[in-house]
């Protein structure tokens, strides 16, 4: 039986009239319509869409990961809206080909009726990168002097609320950092940690000097391997680590990375796979969000060369440069220094194993 009183009608409840008729191209107050403006409206106007729908899914992540507890039903919950986001990244990565059907000299017929509109203003973007973690201190410099500078007053006043509030990132790093490091009676497992390290990179060590003959090329071999001791060092060091985060090297607190690096290399543990499903889902989410910072960078030059953007950018080249710079998540990736091969890892005891089997509720230990 129909739940609703009164009957829907399809283009009435999608709203199609007003939705339809949203498409007005600038170009023919001025003359003839550019054809191309038409293909070049939609396509943005499908990323407000999609933008809209991914933030409704971080909304709800966010509000999940405000809790004080994150239970597995809770966990689940955002791998499952995180997979849905990843799964719109896919769709809009995809789209930049649609918009590359356009030839620059398409584009050029009505580009200049568009000063001074820009990527800038899109609000929902803006939005979005700022919920993920990335504030204006970690922006490139241009975005740190310009951003606000091209929002209207309303637009710019909720943007700045929005950065005095807790990020996604804050949540996470929260999240991981309040799960107690694995202690349990006689067993600590950094310890067991840091010596398979050493272990591992003694054997390094050890290769590198009876195979390398060449004195330049073992003095940067072993000045590598050292590298690599200190970098490892810094991670069980709260003053060395807290340097690196001073420096921009990391973002995670050290509690947090440590428990990420736990949960990663025993992602295989029971209570463990959701929380490493949950981890990978992040690091997906940046990887895809800075391919498509790239692909519209690539689009970009591609139709506008050198030409500045209509927002006063540099076009190309500050895209390029946010592709890489403009990351929340990237400790996620850098993780892999730490990692150990699965034959190098530390044994975990019997007792330890039936503990994250079955008697603990990940995010809630004590």
């Amino acid at each position: 039986m129909p739940k609703n009183i009164e009957p829907v009608y399809y283009s009435d409840y999608l709203q199609l009239d007003a939705l339809l008729d949203a498409q007005q191209p600038h170009s023919k107050k001025y003359g003839a319509e550019a054809h191309d403006e038409m293909l070049f409206i939609i396509v943005h106007q499908v990323y407000e869409l999609w933008f809209k729908q991914v933030l409704h899914e971080l909304r709800a992540i966010h509000r999940e990961f405000h809790e004080p507890k994150l239970d597995d039903k809770a966990l689940y919950l955002v791998s499952h809206r995180l997979q849905r986001v990843l799964k719109i990244q896919d769709l809009m990565n995809d789209q930049v080909a649609i918009i590359e059907t356009m030839t620059p000299q398409e584009f050029l017929e009505f580009r200049d009726y568009l000063v001074p509109a820009s990527g800038f203003q899109s609000i929902q973007f803006k939005e979005l990168e700022i919920r993920l973690g990335l504030t204006r201190k970690t922006r490139i410099a241009f975005d740190q002097q310009s951003f606000y500078n091209r929002l209207n007053e309303t637009d710019r006043a909720y943007l700045e609320h929005l950065e005095e509030q807790p990020t996604l990132f804050d949540r996470v790093d929260a999240w991981l950092a309040r799960m107690p490091l694995l202690e349990w009676q006689d067993f600590k497992f950094w310890e067991m940690y840091q010596k398979a390290v050493n272990q591992a990179l003694d054997a390094d060590e050890k290769i590198i000097r009876d195979n390398v003959q060449d004195e330049a090329q073992l003095r940067q071999e072993l000045e590598g391997i050292q590298r690599n001791r200190d970098t490892f060092a810094a991670l069980f060091a709260s003053e060395s680590y807290e340097l690196l985060r001073e420096e921009g090297a990391v973002r995670l607190s050290q509690q947090a990375m440590l428990s990420a690096l736990f949960i990663t290399q025993y992602r295989e543990e029971p209570a463990f796979n959701l929380a490493w499903q949950v981890i990978n889902a992040f690091a997906e989410l940046d990887e895809k969000l800075t391919i498509w910072r790239y692909k519209h960078a690539m689009m970009v030059q591609r139709m506008l060369g050198t030409k500045i953007g209509t927002g006063g950018s540099s076009g190309h080249d500050y895209l390029r440069r946010t592709t890489e710079q403009n990351r929340v998540f990237k400790d996620f990736f850098a993780m892999s220094t730490y990692l150990l091969p699965k034959s190098a890892l530390p044994e975990l005891p019997e007792h330890v194993r039936q503990a994250l089997s079955f008697s603990l509720e990940m995010g809630q230990r004590t």
